[in-house]
């Protein structure tokens, strides 16, 4: 990890041309986060109301958070114009994905899109955070540590928010006022666009210890995680029951193995590479193998549900996941366990992890662009 002294602090023992630029910084950065805040209204002026145009805001809020964390990010690594252009290129065509296409509301394809457009975006602003560099595996890693980091941060700011709404709705109650309407149109979604912003610009500013929180969940969840799996392995083997594969059902694996993928990604990215194989890279075997066996009976239950039922964009996105989940987890327990028996360095897995960002990429493009219209926009 690396030690507090490495870390930019904007108060106290800074020059004065550093305070400078962490006073620029902090204002770009309340500008982005006001503009983030903004444009969830924008629509409102339209006519497209929270409450009653939900579909709508499902798939753009990605959108209204993300275009102005790139901004930031585009200032913040001062990145060419070029790389700008090819920024404009992806998130004009996420919005063109989103909106272009003629889904009802109750469409399973709006749902997919809400899901996946995040992520293809998410992956488009680590084109900015890494400056348009994307052949630099250590600069990819990078971005890998920054999400781990940016989610510890945007969950504290989301608890101390949900803190500030209950006192919020408390306090206006007690004179007689009602703050619902408010909280639920303007404090709300406001602060959760701005506040995609502000994780950002904690990470990069570094002001305290908070940053090594992420890899001290990791190795505190990875343990349990573990036990949990093997766990529901043994159950599955005691009673012989198969896995129901509703759509929630699904949804439950699938957020689970993604889990299990980030506990890896980002103890990877936190670990010292010329570190010798240890007991909790033997941990990470057990629960990548875990996850592995758990993918494949998911693999079988969709597989068997298409055949018998046919398919829908649901089971068909579910089903690319979990290949890719598969993909990913059998050969990152391969090149774990060549590690483990010291056959091979480390790099591999890193290498592996890092190169593997663009398949994500592929496939969450490829749902939110392909699938509605192979389905005649179910």
């Amino acid at each position: 990890f690396r030690s507090s002294s490495d870390l930019l602090v904007l108060t106290g023992g800074a020059d004065e041309p550093t305070k400078s630029g962490s006073h620029r910084d902090l204002l770009i950065m309340a500008g982005c986060a006001a503009a983030a805040a903004a444009a969830i209204k924008i629509p409102a002026a339209f006519g497209l109301d929270l409450n009653d145009d939900t579909a709508f805001y499902q798939r753009n809020f990605s959108l209204f958070a993300l275009v102005p964390l790139a901004a930031y990010f585009a200032w913040r690594r001062r990145i060419p114009p070029v790389v700008i252009g090819l920024l404009a290129l992806l998130f004009t065509v996420g919005a063109i994905g989103a909106n272009a296409y003629p889904l009802a509301d109750n469409s399973q394809s709006i749902v997919l899109t809400s899901i996946h457009l995040p992520l293809a975006l998410w992956l488009v602003v680590g084109v900015a955070y890494i400056a348009g560099d994307w052949r630099s595996e250590r600069k990819r890693m990078d971005f890998i540590r920054f999400t781990g980091e940016w989610i510890v941060y945007f969950v504290l700011i989301a608890l101390g928010g949900g803190v500030l709404i209950g006192f919020t709705a408390g306090t206006f109650d007690a004179i007689g006022l009602d703050a619902e309407d408010f909280i639920g149109y303007w404090l709300l979604p406001c602060g959760a666009m701005a506040a995609v912003v502000v994780a950002a610009w904690l990470v990069e500013a570094k002001q305290s210890v908070v940053e090594n929180m992420a890899p001290v969940l990791t190795r505190v969840f990875t343990p349990l995680f573990t036990a949990v799996l093997l766990a529901f392995l043994a159950a599955i083997g005691i009673t012989s029951s198969g896995i129901d594969v509703e759509r929630d059902v699904l949804i439950l694996f699938d957020l689970l193995l993604v889990v299990v993928l980030g506990l890896l990604l980002y103890s990877i990215s936190a670990r010292d590479p010329a570190a010798k194989p240890g007991l909790f890279d033997k941990l990470q075997l057990a629960l990548v193998i875990s996850a592995l066996i758990i993918d494949v009976l998911v693999l079988t239950a969709i597989t068997g549900r298409i055949t018998e039922w046919g398919s829908t964009p649901n089971k068909i996105a579910a089903l690319g996941e979990n290949v890719i989940l598969l993909a990913n987890l059998a050969w990152s327990a391969f090149l774990l366990l060549g590690f483990i028996r010291r056959q091979m360095p480390f790099a591999p897995l890193e290498r592996w992890q890092t190169n593997y960002l663009a398949v994500y990429a592929i496939w969450a493009w490829a749902v939110v662009l392909v699938l509605p219209p192979l389905f005649n926009f179910v």
